[in-house]
C-alpha cells in the first residue's frame, strides 16, 4: 500500500493528540450515558479511570491512527541471544542484557540443573524461616570477593534490592542524593526511607559537591547514589570523583552496577576497574544477576555490619522468599566464567566500539553514550522511534523503542544492547539499515511514513 510522509512537528503532534483525546472522550460519554452511576464512588472502582490509563490509551490510539504495530511484549520462541526466533522467523536481536552470551552456556545450565536436583526449584520461604542453602552462601562469598568487601547478600529481585536496601538504611533525619537519571528503584527506595530526597544534574559531580556544601550539616546520614553504567544512555559515572566528594563530606556512596558488571574495565570487573580505584572505597555495591550473570535477583556487597543489618532489617529480604537455588547456581557459574574467560569481555567491547563508531559514521545521534554495550539511537520523537522499530522489525532486526513518558519526548530513542556474540556483519548491516530506514521516515526531521 502506498505510504505518504507526514511531518510530526509540534502542531501536527498536537492535532493528532486532539483527535485521539476527542475519540476517548466520546467513548467515555457513551459509557456514561448507557450506564448511569448509582453512587458517586462507582467510577473509582473502574480501573480504566486510573490516571496512567489515559496516557496508555492516547499512545495506543495514536499508534493505531498512524498504522503502527505495538512493538512490546513480543513472544520469543527460544533463548534470546545475538539472534532470536519470533513467530517462527529469525531476527538479529539487540534487546537482550546477555552481554557476555552466558545465558544458555553449558556450564550455567548444568549448574542450574544440578541445583534443582539437590534443592528443588524454590526455597519455599524466606531464608530466615526456611534456613540457608549452601549455594546462596557460596554466591554471596564470591560476590563479596569480587568487590573486595567483607560480605554480600542476594535478593530475589533486582528492583527490590534498591528499594529495600535504601528504604532500610535511611530515615527522616537523613538525606538521599542521587543522579537525576537514577533508576526508578533508587527513587522509590529513597521515598520509602522517609529521608529527604534530592537529585543532582546527570554526571555533574561539581553540582553534587555544591549541594552537599550547602546542606550536609542539616542531616545525620547522607547517601549518594549513582550508576556505574546508565542503562538508558550508555554513559558512565565518574567514580573517582564521586569517591572524593563522598569522602570529603562524610557520606556513604552507593553504586548501582546492574549494567557495569561484565562490561566495564579491561576484564569486565566493573566501574572500579575502569577508573582504577580500590573497590572498597565504595561503601555499598549494588548489582543485579539478570544481565551478565544470567539469572535473576540482585545483590548488595559491603562491610559485615551493613550486610548483617540488611539481613535483619530489609523488608525485601526478611519478608520475601529466598532466591531460587537454580538461579543462585546459574549466577555463580556465570560469575566464575566472567573471571575465567576475559576474552568474552574483549569481544563485547570490540563489538560495542564498532557499533558506536559505525553509528557516528552514519551521522546517527548516539546521545551521550560512551560505547559500552549500550548505544541509543535518539530519534527525538516517540512516534518516529516506534516507526523506526517497526521498519527494522520488518527488515529482520529486533530492537525496542524507548518513548515518552519513560524518557522526555525530545529524548525518545531506540536502545541497542550489544553482546559478545554479535558478529561484525550483524553490526555493520544493522547500523546501515537503521540509517536507511531513518532516511525513509524523514531522517533528521520528525517525520513519519504512514499507511
Amino acid at each position: 500500500m502506498k505510504r505518504t510522509s507526514v511531518g510530526l512537528q509540534d502542531g501536527t503532534r498536537g492535532t493528532l493528540q486532539d483527535i485521539v483525546s476527542r475519540r476517548l472522550e466520546a467513548e467515555r460519554k457513551v459509557i456514561k450515558s448507557s450506564e448511569p452511576l448509582p453512587n458517586p464512588f462507582r467510577a473509582m472502582t473502574d480501573f480504566s479511570t486510573l490516571p496512567g490509563m489515559q496516557e496508555i490509551k492516547i499512545q495506543r490510539s495514536a499508534a493505531g491512527v498512524m498504522g503502527l504495530v505495538d512493538p512490546f511484549f513480543r513472544v520469543h520462541d527460544e533463548r534470546a541471544g545475538a539472534t532470536t526466533l519470533i513467530a517462527g522467523k529469525r531476527y538479529d536481536n539487540f534487546s537482550s542484557y546477555d552481554y557476555l552470551g552466558l545465558n544458555g552456556h553449558p556450564e550455567v545450565q548444568a549448574a542450574a540443573a544440578g541445583a534443582i536436583e539437590t534443592y528443588g526449584t524454590s526455597c519455599s520461604a524466606s531464608r530466615l524461616v526456611a534456613g540457608e542453602r549452601p549455594i546462596h552462601l557460596e554466591l554471596e562469598r564470591e560476590i563479596a570477593e569480587h568487590y573486595g568487601q567483607d560480605d554480600a547478600v542476594v535478593f530475589v529481585s533486582g528492583h527490590a534490592t534498591n528499594v529495600s536496601a535504601i528504604g532500610a538504611l535511611l530515615g527522616p533525619r537523613d538525606l538521599v542524593i542521587h543522579d537525576s537519571l537514577a533508576h526508578n528503584s533508587i527513587v522509590l527506595g529513597a521515598t520509602l526511607s522517609g529521608a529527604t530526597r534530592r537529585s543532582f544534574p546527570h554526571n555533574d559531580v561539581e553540582a553534587l559537591d555544591r549541594i552537599l556544601i550547602s546542606c550536609r550539616a542539616q542531616y545525620d546520614r547522607v547517601l549518594v547514589v549513582a550508576e556505574g553504567l546508565y542503562s538508558m544512555d550508555g554513559d558512565c559515572a565518574d567514580l573517582a570523583a564521586l569517591v572524593e566528594v563522598k569522602t570529603r563530606h562524610g557520606a556513604w556512596l552507593m553504586i548501582d552496577e546492574a549494567h557495569g558488571l561484565g562490561v566495564l574495565g579491561a576484564k569486565g570487573l566493573g566501574s572500579f576497574e575502569l577508573f582504577g580505584i580500590k573497590p572498597n572505597d565504595v561503601d555499598i555495591w549494588m548489582g543485579t544477576m539478570s544481565k551478565t550473570l544470567s539469572g535473576c535477583g540482585g545483590y548488595i556487597a559491603g562491610c559485615t555490619t551493613l550486610i548483617e543489618y540488611l539481613k535483619c532489617m530489609s523488608g525485601g529480604f526478611v519478608y520475601s522468599v529466598g532466591l531460587p537455588p537454580p538461579m543462585a547456581a546459574a549466577s555463580l557459574a556465570a560469575l566464575r566464567l566472567l573471571h575465567r574467560e576475559p576474552e568474552r569481555v574483549v569481544d563485547l567491547q570490540r563489538n560495542s566500539s564498532l557499533f558506536w563508531s559505525q553509528a557516528r559514521a552514519h551521522k546517527l545521534d548516539v546521545g551521550s553514550s560512551d560505547g559500552h554495550a549500550i548505544v541509543p539511537i535518539v530519534t527525538h520523537s516517540s512516534l518516529v522511534a516506534v516507526a523506526l522499530s517497526q521498519k527494522l522489525f520488518e527488515r529482520g532486526i529486533n530492537v525496542q523503542p524507548i518513548i515518552h513518558p519513560a524518557v522526555p519526548e525530545r529524548n525518545a530513542r531506540l536502545r541497542f544492547f550489544l553482546s559478545s556474540e554479535h558478529s561484525t556483519d550483524q553490526i555493520v548491516s544493522t547500523v546501515r539499515t537503521v540509517a536507511q530506514c531513518l532516511d525513509q521516515i524523514g531522517a533528521g526531521i520528525p517525520a513519519l511514513a504512514v499507511r
